[in-house]
């Protein structure tokens, strides 16, 4: 039953309320009696109102609550996802960052052992020449001595056969 905003009625009201008694009326006690149960359960259906309306005020301020929090919730969600996002995009350049590194640092160590098996080999090729010019060397020295032993001995040998010849002169005589 819908309530006419023009028309208020308590249970104050109800009580005060005074019929007209006419000719053969209505009973007067069961009158008040009808009355008094009126106003008591108005006030009785007034106080279930005031706990609903209660009841309702504390239901929005929990609704207000819980979109307050659906809204902080909400807004830390998509701020996580902003921070995964970014430490992810921070992450994938660090890794590049270390890959470049890592790259830059092999680089330099084949251009190092490049370098070192350079130097090695410079190095060995020096010793080789310098081993065959020691060689040449030796060799030219074995040859002079060599020839040097052979002229001493074609002296003495000459030499020889001049005593051997002279040892003959001396016996013909």
């Amino acid at each position: 039953m819908e309530q006419d905003d023009a028309f208020h009625l308590t249970a104050v009201d109800v009580r005060r309320y005074e019929f007209q008694t006419v000719m053969r009326g209505y009973d007067r006690a069961r009158v008040d009696q009808f009355k008094q149960q009126v106003a008591d359960e108005m006030e009785r259906l007034m106080r279930a109102n005031q706990e609903l309306d209660e009841k309702a005020r504390g239901f929005h301020e929990q609704l207000r609550a819980f979109r307050e929090r659906d809204r902080a919730l909400n807004e830390a969600l998509v701020s996580a996802q902003q921070i995964r996002a970014e430490m992810k995009e921070q992450a994938g350049r660090e890794a590049d960052v270390i890959l470049q590194e890592a790259r830059l640092e092999a680089q330099r160590l084949v251009d190092a052992a490049r370098a070192e098996a350079a130097k090695m080999d410079g190095d060995t090729r020096d010793a080789v020449k310098l081993l065959k010019a020691e060689l040449d060397r030796l060799e030219r020295t074995r040859r002079s001595y060599l020839a040097n032993i052979r002229a001493l001995a074609e002296r003495h040998l000459a030499e020889a056969k001049a005593h051997e010849e002279q040892g003959s002169l001396f016996e013909e005589k």
